[in-house]
């Protein structure tokens, strides 16, 4: 099952938020408050904040969005138990991956702390747009909301 059609079928309960924020880096902080405010029941808001500010920055810091006059674009689904966070970029140089490093390395962290919290992730897009979706749904394998 997609996730369209995860939320698809509890249209009752099922919601969406989406979002366009400027390229700065203070926008994080906006997202943040933006998350907490709409999910302020979320078992796992933690996870879900974390997730979120990681997708965010990578999106400021590796892509056109975080160029002057750059903007991206956070969707927020949640039904049941289940969270989505959506982050579309305005795409860069590199695929997004979870890189192996030294462990005394001080970045690149992010996408391995998003992978760690969340139930799933993934990404499609190229060097000219791009979304970034981690999935939260604990109790549920990836594969049966997916």
């Amino acid at each position: 099952m997609s996730l369209a059609t995860f939320f698809a079928a509890h249209p009752a309960t099922a919601q969406r938020w989406r979002r366009s924020f400027p390229g700065e880096a203070e926008q994080a902080a906006h997202v943040r408050r933006l998350v907490a405010t709409l999910l302020p029941d979320c078992p796992y808001l933690d996870e879900v904040l974390l997730a979120t500010d990681e997708l965010v920055v990578n999106a400021l810091r590796h892509t056109k969005s975080g160029q002057p006059g750059g903007a991206f674009i956070v969707e927020i689904g949640h039904c049941d138990d289940a969270v989505t966070v959506a982050v579309t970029d305005q795409g860069g140089p590199t695929e997004p991956a979870v890189a192996d490093l030294d462990e005394y390395a001080e970045s690149g962290r992010g996408l391995r702390t998003v992978a760690a919290t969340a139930t799933g992730w993934g990404w499609f897009g190229n060097d000219r747009a791009r979304v970034v979706t981690a999935v939260f749904a604990p109790g549920h394998s990836l594969w049966e909301i997916a």
